[in-house]
């Protein structure tokens, strides 16, 4: 841990008060580089857009995702464990490999295009499916849909079923019993799961490069950039542990907001 990560950090941290001069590097303490940072408007625009693509990834992979571990949790009653390994195997491919696929699929002359063509509910191909906002979304809540999975599964399937029981003997529906009993023991399994896939995708730059376009670009882009073809290294460094602090500021708000919550109903 010291070497592969708490190193590295420390090392961005210190480069990220330095200054760039060419293609060489002064020791000079400076704020200057998170001056940039925080007040560029090119990169407020980035984090906006960073943001709510991350949020709603992050929602649509749960709401995609709870359903599918709803059921295995409590209708599948025999080798739930083939069933778990069934839904996570088409995650074993390569991540470079799906987000291939998509592009494919959401392509100009794509699945998606040509099936609604040959079906005559469009004339011509839709060009905002790829190299859009709405692309990086898709293939991110496909990318990561595993890992909100298996938490969830992992908190529906530590309910006490007696609880369900006992609410059905006093009259509860199968609606009632969900949103009384399933729903809040099962939310910190939702909460980890939103977790999971809002902070690495708020880092991700794979997905946005490949499928997002000039629309769908995110701050993790611009932190390649400034490592690679600008040779801006402080100034990458300073964006990169503003996301870090910025990203450690909201989880930890959510997690104070959802305990708050949960004491509350205590």
């Amino acid at each position: 841990m010291a070497l592969a990560m708490c190193a590295p950090t420390a090392m961005m941290v210190a480069l990220s008060f330095w200054v760039q001069s060419g293609f060489d590097i002064t020791m000079t303490f400076t704020l200057d580089n998170y001056a940039k940072v925080f007040t560029n408007p090119i990169f407020e625009a980035l984090f906006l857009r960073t943001l709510m693509i991350s949020g709603t990834c992050a929602l649509a992979t749960v709401l995609i995702s709870y359903p599918m571990a709803y059921y295995v949790a409590f209708h599948v009653h025999r080798r739930k464990l083939a069933w778990v390994i069934m839904m996570t195997l088409p995650f074993w491919t390569s991540y470079l490999l799906r987000v291939f696929s998509w592009k494919v699929v959401l392509g100009y002359n794509g699945a998606i295009n040509s099936g609604l063509m040959s079906l005559g509910l469009i004339s011509e191909p839709l060009e905002f499916l790829l190299y859009s906002p709405e692309a990086v979304i898709i293939t991110l809540a496909h990318a990561w849909a595993a890992f909100a999975i298996l938490p969830i599964y992992v908190s529906l399937e530590k309910i006490d079923r007696s609880l369900l029981e006992a609410a059905a003997d006093l009259g509860d529906g199968a609606v009632a019993r969900f949103l009384r009993i399933t729903l809040p023991l099962s939310m910190p399994g939702v909460i980890a799961a939103l977790l999971l896939i809002f902070i690495p995708t708020f880092g991700d730059f794979v997905t946005p490069a490949l499928v997002g376009g000039p629309d769908g670009m995110m701050l993790a882009n611009i932190v390649q950039k400034m490592f690679g073809k600008l040779n801006d290294w402080p100034l990458g460094s300073a964006l990169a542990i503003s996301m870090m602090i910025i990203v450690s500021i909201m989880c930890g708000g959510l997690i104070w907001v959802t305990r708050q919550i949960k004491e509350r109903a205590i």
